[in-house]
C-alpha cells in the first residue's frame, strides 16, 4: 500500500472515528462508600435506558447515542442524580452515599452544573414525598372510614402546601434558566397541581428546542392538559340515564355543575358521597347542581349505589367502565375526580373534595 493511500486511508477513519464521537456523549464516574450497591442505573424520564456494573474502585462508565440534548437521571440504590446531556459531552461524575443525592459533583457540562444548582430542592421535594406516604400508611391503619377521611384530608393539605412551595421554587430556577435546565426543572411538577404555571411555561417554550423529544412530549402534553384547564370551556358529551333518558352536558348551562366522576366499585368515591349530599342540599336553590358520570359496567350495582347513597341528582353511563368515550375526553386516569363548571359551561375548579367543596361553594354562592 503506498504512503499516499495509507494517509487517505487513516484520514477516513479518523473522519468517521470523529463523526460517531461526536454524536455521543461519555459520563465516567465513581460511587464512594457504595455499602451493598452494585450497579448503577441511567434513566430517561421513566425509561430506563442503560446499568452498568460498579467495580471494586465504584468507578463505571456510561457511553450513549444523543443526536441533541437529553434530559438523564442516575440512580444508585435509592440515590438519584440529574444530568443533562448532550452529544461531544464527556462528564466526570462523583457521589458519595453516605453524603445527600445532592451532594454530588459534576464536571464537562454546563447545562447539568446548573440542573444540580437545584438537585437539593428535588431531593427534599422526592424526600418529602416519601416519608408523607410513610407516614399515612402509619396512622392510616386500623382507622374507620370517618376517620380515614379526616386523616386524608389533613395529608392532602400538607402535600399542596409543601408542593406549592416548590412549584414556586421551580417557576423562579425556570424563569432565571431559560434553557433546558430550566424546563427539567418544570417537567418535575405536579400537574394537577401546577397546571396554571405549565400551560404558561408550555406556551413560552414553544417552538424552541424542536429537534428534544421529551420537549416534543411535553409540549404535546400540554396540549392535552391546556385543553382541560381551568378557564376553558368543558368539553360536551352525552350519556344514558338509568331510565335509558338522553341527557348532554350542555343541558346544564345556566347553573354551577360539579361533573363528578366515579363508580359504585370505587371505595373513595362512596365516601365522599355524603359530603357531595351535604353540599347538594345546601345549595341546589342557589343554582348549584351535581351530574354524576358512572364508569360502572353492571346497571344493578350502579343503579343499587345511587339509592343506598341517597344521590338526588341526575346520574349517566355508557357501562363501559374504562372503554367510555369520556374517560378518554375528560383524560380519566384514577376515580373520585370531578370538574366544576360555572353557569357557561366553563371549568372553575378541580377535583374539590370534603372542605375544599364546601369552602369554594360557600364562597362562590352564599
Amino acid at each position: 500500500m503506498s504512503n499516499r493511500l495509507i494517509i487517505i486511508v487513516g484520514w477516513t477513519i479518523l473522519l468517521f472515528s470523529s463523526c460517531a464521537s461526536n454524536q455521543e456523549f461519555t459520563i465516567d464516574g465513581q460511587i464512594a462508600n457504595k455499602g451493598s450497591i452494585r450497579t448503577v442505573a441511567l434513566y430517561e424520564g421513566d425509561r430506563k435506558l442503560d446499568s452498568v456494573y460498579l467495580n471494586e474502585q465504584g468507578k463505571f462508565k456510561f457511553v450513549r447515542a444523543a443526536t441533541h440534548p437529553r434530559l438523564l437521571t442516575l440512580e444508585a440504590g435509592n440515590n438519584k442524580y440529574h444530568v443533562i446531556l448532550q452529544a461531544g459531552d464527556r462528564i466526570s461524575f462523583h457521589a458519595d452515599l453516605v453524603q445527600p443525592s445532592s451532594s454530588y459533583e459534576v464536571a464537562g457540562s454546563p447545562l447539568s452544573d446548573k440542573i444540580k444548582s437545584f438537585a437539593n430542592d428535588i431531593a427534599e421535594k422526592d424526600r418529602f414525598q416519601l416519608e408523607l406516604q410513610e407516614s399515612f400508611a402509619r396512622q392510616s391503619s386500623g382507622l374507620g372510614d370517618t376517620a380515614l377521611i379526616t386523616l386524608r384530608q389533613q395529608f392532602l393539605q400538607q402535600y399542596r402546601q409543601r408542593m406549592q412551595e416548590y412549584t414556586e421554587a421551580v417557576v423562579r430556577f425556570a424563569d432565571q434558566h431559560d434553557d433546558l435546565a430550566g424546563f427539567y426543572a418544570m417537567s418535575t411538577l405536579d400537574t394537577e397541581l401546577a397546571e396554571a404555571e405549565l400551560v404558561a411555561y408550555a406556551d413560552r417554550i414553544a417552538g424552541r428546542w424542536d429537534d428534544n423529544a421529551r420537549v416534543r412530549e411535553f409540549l404535546e402534553e400540554m396540549g392535552r392538559l391546556k385543553r382541560l384547564a381551568i378557564g376553558q370551556p368543558a368539553p360536551d358529551f352525552e350519556s344514558l340515564t338509568p331510565n335509558n333518558q338522553q341527557v348532554k352536558l350542555s343541558d346544564f348551562r345556566g347553573k354551577y355543575t360539579l361533573v363528578d366522576f366515579w363508580a359504585s366499585w370505587c371505595v373513595p368515591c362512596r365516601e365522599e358521597n355524603p359530603n357531595i349530599v351535604k353540599q347538594y342540599h345546601t345549595y341546589k336553590d342557589k343554582g348549584f347542581t351535581v351530574l354524576g358520570v358512572s364508569l360502572d359496567g353492571n346497571p344493578g350495582s350502579w343503579m343499587r349505589a345511587i339509592k343506598d347513597d341517597q344521590l338526588e341528582w341526575t346520574h349517566v353511563s355508557d357501562l363501559q367502565q374504562w372503554g367510555s368515550e369520556v374517560v378518554g375526553l375528560y383524560r380519566i386516569q384514577a376515580i373520585p375526580m370531578s370538574y366544576l363548571l360555572d353557569p357557561q359551561g366553563i371549568i372553575i375548579a378541580k377535583n374539590l373534595r370534603g372542605a375544599d367543596l364546601e369552602a369554594f361553594l360557600k364562597e362562590t354562592l352564599d
